[in-house]
């Protein structure tokens, strides 16, 4: 099963012991507990300082980018898209990532160094160091 960010943390949906219990009425509508669970989440992203929301979705991708380069072989398509991504983020956002920004920045400097130091190793050569 998933999880949600939230400020205070991951948060991870549970199933109810009655098998209907938590899951859509018959004709698809949220039950009562849904609607509720909803709410509050809102409620949780509403109070949350935007800045961290974005920056903690910032380290996903890089988390994301990191995977795709550490494999064997490294995936660069899919770590490029990671990439850009946050990329896009970081120069768009910019300023307003406050704090954030400047790790950010350097995390994003990180990932384009290694995607250049493997795109640079040929696939005859990706096995030495």
């Amino acid at each position: 099963m998933s999880t949600l960010w939230t400020p205070e943390g991951e948060y991870e949906p549970h199933q109810g012991g009655d098998a209907a219990e938590g899951a859509q009425d018959e004709y698809g509508e949220p039950t009562a507990e849904q609607l509720r669970e909803a709410q509050r989440i809102a409620d949780e992203l509403r109070s949350a300082d935007p800045a961290v929301v974005v920056a903690n979705h910032c380290y996903g991708l890089f988390e994301l980018a990191a995977v795709h380069l550490s494999s064997q072989p490294p995936n660069l398509a899919a770590a490029a898209m990671a990439i850009d991504a946050l990329a896009g983020i970081v120069d768009q956002v910019g300023e307003r990532l406050g704090e954030y920004r400047p790790e950010l920045s350097d995390a994003l400097g990180q990932l384009r160094l290694a995607f250049i130091q493997l795109s640079s190793v040929g696939p005859q050569d990706s096995g030495t160091a």
